[in-house]
């Protein structure tokens, strides 16, 4: 893929106007980094559906408690999984989730029956795919927030995020402009603008910078900063894989327009979707 100036110029300037409203919610406090992800949350399922919908035609004619139901379902789940520092006077937003959980999936299950629908599986999959791809995949951010209860680093609570992250978006750039420059070998046939030139460089420059910068500016410790990179490198990729797929299957370039010169929603979030959930069941198993 042939490197092409304006294009670049238009994702950087996209690109400081996204971090600088990142920046602003994850480092803030809890509730913004709440009320950030929530959005993205919901961002992602209207496109999640939409993409869907254009990839079985049936799928667009759900009723309006399925469509809206699980998606209440879904930010029940991600309210759910924060902790107790989530607290507004005696209301515990975790338990507020657990409800909105419960009312969602009543919702669901009720509205294509009073919708007198024909109840199909297949299309009731495509919600519960969601469920895991999406809402589950924030929830689990909720819970990488705090770094596990402090288990991986002694300090912010917003570090381990903002760690993946900043891993996430050094590897896209790496992967991007290796790949502008000597890129031939295409990935994968899902996403034919990948090569593996590209892929691998971006992993060879995202590991070392990332583990060194981390253990030597920042006196983190080693292992984690190792874990967390290579995450990112290795489920980041096939998060942009599987999410290439979704939009072939659609046959659509990108899945929004949110961002000028990266998309929507999706396509900006499809890595860190698959790495968060990678990223918390290696730290829940060795921390």
């Amino acid at each position: 893929m042939a490197f092409n100036l304006q294009i670049f110029r238009t994702r950087t300037l996209t690109a400081i106007v996204f971090v600088m409203v990142m920046l602003f919610g994850l480092l803030w406090n809890q509730w913004s980094f709440l009320l950030l992800f929530s959005i993205i949350h919901i961002g992602c399922w209207v496109e999640y559906q939409k993409l869907v919908g254009q990839i079985d035609k049936d799928y667009q004619e759900i009723s309006f408690f399925h469509q809206y139901g699980i998606l209440f379902v879904g930010w029940g789940l991600q309210l759910w999984m924060t902790n107790e520092l989530y607290q507004i006077g005696q209301i515990s937003i975790q338990v507020a989730g657990q409800w909105m959980f419960l009312i969602g999936f009543l919702l669901f299950i009720a509205g294509d029956f009073l919708s007198r629908k024909e109840i199909t599986p297949r299309l009731w999959a495509y919600s519960m795919l969601g469920l895991v791809y999406i809402s589950l995949s924030w929830g689990l951010m909720m819970r990488l927030w705090s770094n596990l209860h402090q288990t991986v680093f002694a300090g912010e609570n917003w570090l381990l995020p903002v760690l993946l992250i900043a891993s996430i978006w050094l590897n896209d750039t790496m992967a991007y402009l290796v790949g502008s420059f000597i890129g031939k070998t295409p990935l994968s046939p899902i996403s034919p603008k990948k090569t593996w030139e590209g892929t691998i460089g971006g992993a060879i420059l995202t590991v070392p910078a990332v583990v060194l910068t981390g253990f030597y500016a920042f006196h983190l410790p080693f292992k984690p900063l190792l874990l967390i990179s290579v995450t990112a490198t290795i489920a980041g990729t096939a998060g942009d894989l599987f999410e290439s797929k979704l939009k072939r299957l659609a046959g659509v370039k990108d899945s929004g327009r949110i961002m000028p010169g990266h998309g929507g929603f999706l396509d900006r979030f499809d890595s860190l979707l698959v790495a968060t959930t990678v990223c918390w069941i290696i730290f829940y198993l060795f921390y």
